[in-house]
């Protein structure tokens, strides 16, 4: 990984997903500008913020596809991340483990 790149895996296939009230919404429903979890795998030498093994909060549309030794990645800019949530950073009483 070069500069202020992450390599992450997302947790979830981009299909049908189910609402906490148990009902399905197929994946050619139209929903709003949804973020994405996904956890991270690599960085650069230039990042500063996550470490591998944090679960990062990113725009899908801002990504670019990768597949090494057929898995699929997604590349991002560091600046490119909205939250971290890091088990590194729990532990404080006032720790949400979630940082932005």
């Amino acid at each position: 990984m070069l500069h202020d790149r992450v390599l992450v895996r997302t947790d979830t296939a981009e299909g049908e997903r189910r609402s906490s009230g148990g009902i399905v919404i197929p994946a050619t429903a139209a929903v709003g500008r949804r973020l994405t979890w996904a956890e991270v795998v690599a960085t650069g030498q230039n990042v500063r913020t996550v470490e591998p093994g944090d679960r990062v909060l990113f725009d899908p549309e801002d990504r670019g596809e990768v597949e090494v030794q057929g898995v699929g990645y997604v590349l991002l800019r560091e600046r490119d991340l909205h939250a971290v949530a890091s088990e590194r950073l729990e532990g404080t009483e006032d720790s949400t483990g979630l940082y932005l």
